[in-house]
């Protein structure tokens, strides 16, 4: 009848909706920044998964740069690519057999080190200040005077005292020195514990021109832009829907026209 008061209550928008939440460019622009994350999150895995290889250092021999224990990771080069001043994992059957090494290089072939020279080592008639060994005592590591052949690497650990490095195997044929091509990969950063990028041993550059760092910081990057990207775009709809999907609903009289 005409004179009914009675209200119902309706959807300002007419009518209830089942589609996706939140405008249309928005859902978009989700699922974009979703397809993009992925595609950064997984290239930066296989990215590094190429490049890359994790080691475990079983003895405190590269201490303080590295500890025993510690989880680094290493990027695949070749031994040519090596420069002073590079931690490096080889293998050598001299040294230690089927096992990898990981050590310093402090000498290439052609160069002259000995140790030590007002406590400190010397390679080419220069004094190396050895910023990362974080006064760690130098001057017990007795070397005479090698001169390394052309295709080798003269190598110490950081542990001066302790390390059966290039100066342990002084007697042997090639005088402790390393063949370039036992080099399987450069360590770039320790990442277990989490300590980041090996410090740059800038001592020996004026020797000479320092190894390029590896893409490692870019890779870890990307990684994280890409989870970023997925999370961020997988969580607009749950977040459109708390704050702006709920309908709005008014009232009307009912059979008033």
């Amino acid at each position: 009848m005409g004179g009914e008061s009675t209200t119902r209550t309706a959807p300002q928008s007419g009518g209830t909706s089942t589609g996706p939440v939140g405008g249309r460019t928005g859902q978009r622009l989700s699922g974009l920044a979703v397809a993009l994350g992925l595609v950064l999150f997984l290239g930066g895995f296989a990215w590094g998964a190429v490049l890359y290889r994790p080691y475990t250092v079983p003895t405190g021999s590269m201490t303080p740069t590295i500890d025993a224990g510690d989880r680094v990771l290493a990027q695949r080069v070749d031994g040519d690519e090596i420069r002073r001043g590079d931690v490096v994992v080889f293998t050598d059957k001299s040294w230690v057999t089927g096992a990898s090494v990981v050590k310093r290089v402090v000498a290439v072939g052609g160069d002259t080190v000995s140790c030590c020279t007002d406590g400190k080592l010397t390679v080419n008639g220069k004094k190396i200040d050895e910023t990362y060994l974080k006064g760690s005592v130098v001057e017990d590591k007795s070397i005479p005077t090698v001169k390394v052949p052309e295709g080798r690497l003269f190598l110490l650990g950081d542990e001066r005292q302790g390390s059966l490095d290039s100066s342990a195997h002084l007697t042997d044929a090639a005088q402790g020195t390393v063949a370039r091509s036992a080099v399987t990969a450069r360590v770039d950063a320790v990442v277990w514990p989490m300590r980041g990028m090996l410090e740059r041993p800038s001592g020996f550059e004026p020797l000479g021109a320092l190894s390029s760092p590896g893409p490692l910081r870019t890779i870890f990057i990307l990684i994280v832009a890409g989870a970023v990207l997925v999370l961020g775009g997988g969580a607009y709809g749950p977040v459109a829907k708390l704050f702006g999907g709920r309908s709005r609903v008014r009232t009307e009289p009912v059979g008033a026209r």
